[in-house]
Order: C-alpha cells, then sequence, then structure tokens
C-alpha cells in the first residue's frame, strides 16, 4: 500500500510544478514561433515546430499543447492507480495484478541498480518518472495526437501540414523534459547531502584518498582538485543532456510519423507509417528506461557511498550483538 500512495502522491506532486515550469517558457517560444513565421512572409514548411504552439491564452497563464498531454496521461496513470487499489483483493486479479506486478518488477529492477537501503528514499521518484515518461511517449501516438488541429491550406483547398496541432507529444517540448530533469538534479541534490553530508559531499567530489606522503600528497591533492571541478561541470551537464536526449528522440520519432504519413499520399497515407509506430512504441519504452537507469545510476554513484557504509555499520553492530 505505501508503494501505491508514494505513486499517487508523485503523481500530484511532479506533474503541477512541472507545468508550471513549462507554463513559464511557453510564452518565449511561443514568441519565438511567432517571429519565424513573420519572417518567412507566411510559408509553410512540413515537420513539428521546435517550440509548442500556445492553444490557450489566459493572460497569466499560457497553455500550450504538450501541457495538455501531460495533464491528461498524469489523471489517467492516476486515475488507473487508483481504480486498482480501490478494492484490494488477497489474490490479485485484472487491473490490480497489473500495477502490482509493475511496481513489484520496478522495486525489484531498482533495488539491484541502488541498493536495498537508497531505494527505500528513492524508489517513489524513479517509478513514477519510468510510469510517467512511458505513458507519455505512448499516448503521444494515439492517433488525433499531432493531426486535428489549424493549419492553412493551400491554393487548392488542401491542408498538408498542421501549423498549431490542438495535441502535441507531452516529451517532444523541451520545456517539460528540462523541467523533469530539474527536478531530479534538485532530488540527487537533497539526497546527497542526506547520504553523505555537506562536509562529505565535497570531499567525495574533490577529496584525495590515499596513503601517499609528502610532495606526492600535495601533488595528488591538486589533481583530485582539478578532476573534481571537471565532475562539477558534469554534474552541472547532466540536467541538459537527461533533457535533450529524451527530448530529441521524441521530437525526431513525431517528425518521422508525419514525414512517412505525407510519402503515402492521400491513399496509403495511414498505411506508410505504420511499421514506424511500432518502433516508436519500442522508442518510448526504451526512454522511459534510459531516464530512469541514468538518474538511478547518478544517484546511486553519489549516494551508495554513505549507503554503504550505513549498512556496514548496521552489520557490525549486529554481529557484535550476536
Amino acid at each position: 500500500m505505501r508503494c501505491w500512495r508514494t505513486i499517487l502522491t508523485l503523481m500530484l506532486g511532479l506533474a503541477l510544478p512541472l507545468f508550471g515550469f513549462a507554463a513559464d517558457h511557453a510564452a518565449a517560444a511561443h514568441d519565438a514561433v511567432a517571429h519565424a513565421a513573420d519572417a518567412a512572409h507566411g510559408e509553410s514548411h512540413g515537420g513539428l515546430p521546435p517550440a509548442a504552439p500556445v492553444v490557450f491564452d489566459l493572460g497569466f497563464f499560457k497553455v500550450n499543447n504538450s501541457m495538455i498531454i501531460t495533464w491528461v496521461v498524469a489523471l489517467l496513470v492516476i486515475g488507473l492507480a487508483k481504480a486498482a487499489t480501490s478494492n484490494l483483493q488477497s489474490v490479485p486479479a485484472g487491473l490490480q495484478n497489473f500495477w502490482e506486478w509493475l511496481v513489484e518488477s520496478l522495486h525489484g529492477f531498482l533495488a539491484g541498480i541502488v541498493g536495498e537501503q537508497l531505494v527505500k528514499k528513492t524508489f517513489w521518484f524513479f517509478a513514477t518518472i519510468f510510469i510517467f515518461i512511458l505513458f507519455t511517449n505512448w499516448f503521444g501516438l494515439i492517433p488525433g495526437v499531432g493531426t486535428v488541429g489549424w493549419g492553412t491550406p493551400d491554393a487548392t483547398g488542401h491542408l498538408h501540414h498542421l501549423s498549431r496541432p490542438l495535441l502535441r507529444g507531452g516529451n517532444a517540448d523541451l520545456n517539460m523534459t528540462s523541467a523533469m530533469a530539474m527536478t531530479f538534479f534538485v532530488c540527487w541534490l537533497a539526497w546527497s547531502i542526506g547520504s553523505l553530508g555537506i562536509g562529505g559531499f565535497v570531499k567525495h567530489i574533490f577529496g584525495y584518498s590515499g596513503d601517499a606522503k609528502g610532495g606526492m600528497k600535495a601533488f595528488l591533492m591538486l589533481v583530485f582538485l582539478a578532476v573534481g571541478l571537471l565532475e562539477v561541470i558534469s554534474i552541472a551537464f547532466r540536467p541538459v543532456s537527461l533533457s535533450f536526449r529524451l527530448f530529441g528522440n521524441i521530437f525526431a520519432g513525431e517528425n518521422l510519423l508525419e514525414a512517412m504519413a505525407l510519402m503515402g499520399g492521400k491513399w496509403f497515407g495511414w498505411l506508410v507509417p505504420l511499421p514506424f509506430y511500432f518502433m516508436e512504441l519500442i522508442v518510448g519504452l526504451v526512454q522511459a528506461l534510459v531516464f530512469m537507469l541514468l538518474t538511478a545510476i547518478f544517484t546511486s554513484l553519489m549516494c551508495s557511498h554513505g549507503g554503504h557504509e550505513e549498512h556496514g555499520d548496521h552489520g557490525h553492530k549486529e554481529h557484535a550483538g550476536h
């Protein structure tokens, strides 16, 4: 039951801040698209625009088409999880069986990566981020997403491309993937400092651990300091790499599907993209796994040392007790 509560809580807690982050940046993205359109003198180009167009402008709050997808997916996942746990049975079946299998599989998988001690503190985030990204990626493949909206027909009256689709894949918006990456970065800092302490955190990055003496020790301390500075730069760029990796794959996939549909023409536009739909199903799963795995590994690299020490102290105490 605790796993279900944490997943439901994070779905609500994660969704709202991320959407607010995306809303703050949607206005700038929309202005950039508008200026680009003006510069092109109204010419229409195929392909998904890099910035998600604003669908509803409420003045103080702008809603783009990717935000709508993320809201819908979050509500659907929360509803499914609630329905699966509303009438728990000792012998699970149906939806309860599926959700228990999903949560238990993720827990066992993550425990093998970050360890039993650390997974107790971090499972709520990693499991939810995987479920959320996976369902968002797959929801973007539903017919109608990206193909229903507004556009400008050509001289013959045919509409070949939508300049403002009503819906767009949630992770095809860089604001969304950046928000998830920054949320992880904040959690990573909290877990790292909580596991190692501020002093241990700094020592883990810059500290020298060895038995050298004299001038060699001073030299190695300078080397470790330089390596620590490089590590700080690497840590700072992790949110960038996480966000662009997920965004780039989903954005490219949606453009690929649209290009294949156009190649099929009027009669076979539905047939040509079908093999690529199956490929995008696999890509959606792989990208959700990659995002979860990378965040879990980044956390384990920093926190596992403190976790092992705590686990080892506990084991020594038990051994002494016996």
